[in-house]
């Protein structure tokens, strides 16, 4: 998988530039759809779509729906999909922006919770663990919280 440029590299180069043409005619900026995206992480670790499917613990027609572009995942199923895909940091929060859903943040408790979780190797389920421990909203089954 080819190293995504940063964002604050791309933005002072951006903002370096004399027009807006000297920047975009350098820059090869590619705008990556979800499926792809999905497709490039699933493929890289060598995963069937049925073991993404088994580690995220979502249903597997929503799963297959995404692969193909027939909906996009709400937040914590992007979250448990990122799991399912076993994603970096990095790669949890370029899926969530592809979804169109709110980065992971750190001045968030059960966000910086989940972050910890990723950072550490954890598991969807160890996670939830985690969260339930600490008091937040779970992941998987969020309505046995109540």
């Amino acid at each position: 998988m080819a190293e995504e440029r940063l964002t604050e590299d791309l933005l002072e180069q951006l903002l370096a530039a004399g027009r807006p043409e000297d920047y975009l005619d350098h820059e090869r900026l590619v705008s990556q759809e979800l499926t792809d995206y999905l497709e490039q992480l699933r493929a890289a670790r060598g995963m069937s779509k049925a073991d993404v499917i088994r580690e995220s613990e979502l249903n597997s027609t929503f799963v297959y729906d995404m692969f193909k572009g027939k909906c996009k995942p709400g937040r914590d199923n992007a979250i448990k999909l990122a799991f399912g895909l076993r994603c970096t940091l990095k790669q949890t929060q370029r899926l969530l922006r592809l979804s169109g859903m709110a980065e992971l943040w750190p001045k968030k408790r059960r966000d910086a919770i989940i972050i910890w979780c990723i950072e550490q190797g954890r598991d969807l389920v160890t996670c939830d663990d985690e969260l339930w421990r600490l008091g937040e909203t779970t992941l998987i089954d969020p309505e046995l919280n109540l």
